[in-house]
């Protein structure tokens, strides 16, 4: 039913003639329909808030009795008053939206919080782990949260941030997917797909303002069910975007559809934003293997249109960490590629290659070296002792030639051996150095291996590198037809392969195969790419059945630990930073196609997990609510390094990316702190007095932007919910 049906049969409980005369006009204005997409606007979703506690004045549904299977009791009770009866509290509610007034009182344990997507929600979040493998890396953001609100969590964090968004949504397939405001939307439901156009409409508005509108790229994959109405959808509500639709081949077995056409396909939409364009990486993308390109002198190459591209293109060149990964990556594997690389920090030029110690000799001594020097000995993120990919002798003449390198962070890179040999053959030239003095290679690729827009790849296949490979991760959990990593990290590529520092965010990011895909490009490029991955932590309709035989329901902890969030999502991530399997396990087989490595040796990234909460204005505005709005402080300067979790008692402090100046009559102090720490981003100024905040700010060094708490907070939150 959309919201104008519902009025309309309330207008009838009231005054059923004048319901009546609505009724017949409504029917006449809708059969007058425009071209263009037309769909029924729902009445504004509910979604429920299981671990939310329980406050007066919130709204909320009254649940079945335990062990019972029987739906929520969908009529929403506003709380009145709380008060206690015996050891247990109770509620007071109020029917709302109800022609005459009912009341009742409930248990506290028997109502769940409902949040309609119209209400205003201040969000907080609360940490739930981490794991820490990448050093001073920025953390990839995992959020166990209703991705509507998360969204608008994040246009407090990242407005008109957003590098890349990469979405895979419910197909609609009637299978029981996905619900719509508490119900799964059956394959037989009559408003079945302007459900599925209000659910992304709403979602989609509010991710558009979070794509960097100078460039950034939206990609969305879907299915033949609902293919057209989204292309229709993207072009109603990004006008001044290019959209192109991209064929991909997932199934190569087919999928079997009785009387018709085996499907072996899915689609991906590319919305291209401001100046952005796919980077070429000399794949046509249509090859029926990974090893074997098909002869590009086969292929036709007369022009398409006036407007084809130029016949050859130049592509950076990959440089390689010279860091070990993987097996045999030890000190203990190899002394004699043991050994210090001393760099100036100033100039990023190397000035000495050490020697190895020897077996068994501690690290010497490095106070003979001045400041202006760093010693760089191979020590992995986690203090244990490493080794490099090339001898002492062999590095020294990489170097020598222009094929190594101090990149960010002062990580050593070379080129590895087959493109060394591409250069000396000429398929890579060198197009001059950059502002260090190290050499630009780029390698010259023919307009045929520009990506088609169709794709054909045995690594895109969701169930051999999608199903299969999540159960060598996560041995034992299920997830219903995961996308191949290997699809997922192609179709990022092409729009982050030149941005290092790429933010990517997904808000449907089921078992986390896009934060995994963000985290082979960096290990591929020593990139600094954070995903920001988004999920509920709902439970499978299966397991929802037995789960409520044995009494449980949402809130519950045994419930909430098979959710997908907590059951798969986490998990995942986790284990592909650490390897390990969430039994300890090293994880079994090895990575494929661009980089082979084993699975087992993780990757040196950051993560951390967190639960979406909902505060109050007053609880924020009187500093009560500061540990939960912490994190999107710490989000909004970068994901970076330390946070500070805790109202410091001196008044200020200072971390690695941020400040925050909770006391104005300590501004000296903490200015001075500021200028002294390097890559700063954001001042977080605490104060009610608009003049003082100007007065401070305009002390900050250059470059770092002030923020003032808990105005701007409270403001972006009043605007960005209102429907």
């Amino acid at each position: 039913m959309s919201r104008l049906t519902d009025l309309i049969a309330q207008a009838k409980v009231k005054d059923p003639q004048l319901g009546t005369d609505l009724d017949r006009e409504f029917k006449v204005l809708s059969s007058r329909l425009p071209f263009g997409l037309n769909f029924e606007r729902h009445r504004p979703e509910v979604v429920e808030l299981p671990l939310r506690p329980v406050r007066k004045g919130d709204k909320t549904r009254v649940l079945p009795k335990r062990g019972s299977n029987k739906k929520d009791d969908q009529r929403l009770w506003q709380v009145k008053t709380i008060h206690k009866v015996g050891d247990s509290k109770v509620a007071d509610l109020n029917l709302l939206g109800a022609a005459e007034a009912e009341t009742q009182s409930v248990a506290l344990d028997d109502l769940v919080v409902v949040a309609e997507f119209r209400d205003t929600i201040y969000p907080g979040l609360v940490s739930t782990g981490k794991v820490q493998r990448g050093g001073n890396k920025p953390f990839h953001t995992v959020i166990n949260g209703e991705n509507y609100h998360v969204l608008k969590a994040l246009t407090y964090t990242h407005r008109g941030k957003i590098d890349a968004i990469y979405i895979d949504p419910p197909y609609n397939t009637g299978a029981k997917d996905w619900k719509y405001n508490n119900d799964y939307v059956e394959g037989d439901d009559l408003y079945r797909h302007s459900k599925w156009l209000a659910m992304m409409e709403r979602r989609l508005l509010a991710a558009k303002e979070l794509l960097n509108p100078k460039d950034s790229v939206l990609i969305v994959t879907i299915d033949e069910k609902e293919y057209l109405r989204l292309g229709l959808l993207l072009e109603q509500i990004f006008p001044e975007a290019t959209f192109q639709m991209i064929s991909t081949v997932i199934a190569p077995q087919g999928s079997q559809r009785p009387g018709r056409f085996s499907r072996i396909e899915e689609y991906i939409f590319y919305g291209f934003f401001g100046k952005a364009q796919a980077v070429p990486t000399g794949d046509t993308m249509i090859a029926t293997t990974d090893d074997a390109q098909m002869d590009d002198g086969e292929l036709d190459e007369s022009p398409i249109d006036d407007d084809s591209e130029e016949s050859i293109v130049a592509t950076k060149v990959t440089w390689d960490s010279l860091l070990r990964r993987g097996t045999d990556a030890t000190r203990a594997s190899r002394e004699d590629m043991f050994y210090p690389i001393i760099v100036d920090r100033e100039t990023r030029r190397v000035v000495e290659i050490g020697h190895p110690p020897g077996k068994g000799n501690p690290l010497p001594e490095t106070s003979n070296y001045s400041e202006d020097l760093l010693v760089k000995w191979p020590i992995r993120s986690d203090g244990t002792e490493g080794r490099w990919q090339l001898g002492r002798d062999t590095f020294a003449t990489v170097l020598s030639a222009g094929m190594a390198r101090v990149g960010k962070s002062y990580a050593i890179t070379y080129l590895k051996g087959g493109a060394r040999k591409q250069i000396a053959n000429g398929e890579i030239v060198r197009e001059g150095n950059d502002k260090f003095g190290y050499p630009i290679y780029t390698t010259k690729t023919a307009s045929a291996a520009w990506p088609r827009t169709l794709w054909n790849k045995r690594s895109h296949n969701a169930s051999v590198y999608g199903s299969t490979l999540l159960r060598s991760i996560i041995p034992g959990r299920k997830f219903p037809f995961p996308k191949s990593l290997y699809a997922v990290e192609d179709t990022l590529r092409f729009f982050v392969s030149n941005k290092p520092n790429a933010v990517i965010l997904d808000f449907f990011s089921g078992s986390g195969t896009t934060a995994h895909a963000v985290m082979r490009l960096n290990k591929q490029d020593a990139g600094s790419r954070q995903c920001i991955s988004v999920t509920n932590n709902e439970v499978a309709a299966k397991e929802q059945t037995s789960l409520h035989a044995k009494g449980l329901r949402p809130g519950d902890a045994e419930w909430e630990r098979w959710g997908i969030c907590d059951y798969i999502t986490k998990p995942r991530v986790q284990a592909a930073i650490t390897g390990k399997t969430p039994d300890g396990n090293p994880i079994k087989g090895d990575y494929k196609f661009t980089d082979a490595f084993p699975r087992a040796s993780g990757f040196e990234e950051n993560a951390e997990f967190f639960t979406l909460t909902y505060e109050t204005p007053v609880s924020v505005n009187h500093n009560m609510a500061f540990a939960r709005i912490a994190p999107l402080l710490w989000m909004r300067a970068g994901s970076r390094g330390n946070r500070i979790d805790k109202l410091p008692p001196e008044g200020w402090a200072v971390v690695d990316a941020y400040g925050l100046l909770a006391d104005v009559d300590a501004a000296t102090p903490f200015i001075k702190a500021v200028n002294k720490t390097k890559n700063l981003r954001v001042a977080y100024i605490v104060t009610d007095d608009d003049r003082r905040f100007q007065a401070i700010a305009r002390r900050l060094p250059e470059g770092v932007e002030a923020v003032r708490l808990y105005e701007s907070y409270l403001t972006n939150f009043s605007f960005a919910n209102e429907e």
